[in-house]
């Protein structure tokens, strides 16, 4: 309970009133890290599904709000998230970006990730196993795009109009289809 106590505290150290709203469900505690400017890690204990999502997006629209950027969410105890719960980190990635920052999710659990793979979000986002790739990513910088993204291509499957952001697998929004891209644009089945 210490731990907790002291947690809560740092929380509104960092972000005043970050407290004032709670959700048994989504326990999220922050970690100023010293070493990149505008950067948190936001350690998320819970799971993340239509019932907390606003909670969820209301306390990382003030962590935005106050300046924070460049964003390291710890899933390592993250134990579900649903498709509402993936717009959320999506729509952060919309409120950062603009900014000149960026997101990682850091020790995401496999399950968890299946789901960002399923609904083909997986691509866009900075997925690190470690805390030490996560503060390397920001310390480095994004990493610079190949020429040919992003690409507009047809699914060979559907014959659907798709946009690649990066090389990596995705489904078809139409089909369902599992797609593979490479770095050169070439795409694939599977």
């Amino acid at each position: 309970m210490v731990l907790d106590g002291r947690l809560m505290a740092n929380n509104n150290n960092l972000i005043p009133g970050f407290n004032d709203e709670k959700d048994d469900s989504l326990k999220i505690s922050l970690e100023k890290i010293d070493d990149i400017p505008n950067c948190l890690s936001i350690l998320l204990n819970g799971y993340i599904d239509t019932y907390n999502s606003s909670f969820f997006q209301n306390r990382i629209a003030k962590v935005v709000e106050s300046g924070y950027i460049n964003l390291i969410f710890n899933c390592s105890s993250l134990n579900y998230v649903s498709s509402t719960g993936i717009g959320s980190f999506t729509a952060f990635l919309k409120m950062v970006k603009p900014k000149g920052g960026d997101i990682v999710l850091l020790e995401i659990q496999p399950k968890v990730y299946e789901v960002f793979q399923l609904l083909g979000f997986s691509q866009f986002f900075n997925v690190k196993d470690s805390y030490a790739d996560a503060v390397n990513f920001f310390k480095q910088g994004a990493p610079v795009k190949a020429s040919v993204f992003p690409k507009i291509f047809t699914c060979p499957v559907c014959s659907r109009r798709l946009k690649a952001t990066r090389p990596g697998r995705f489904r078809c929004s139409e089909c369902k289809s599992i797609l593979a891209i490479n770095s050169q644009g070439q795409v694939f089945l599977g």
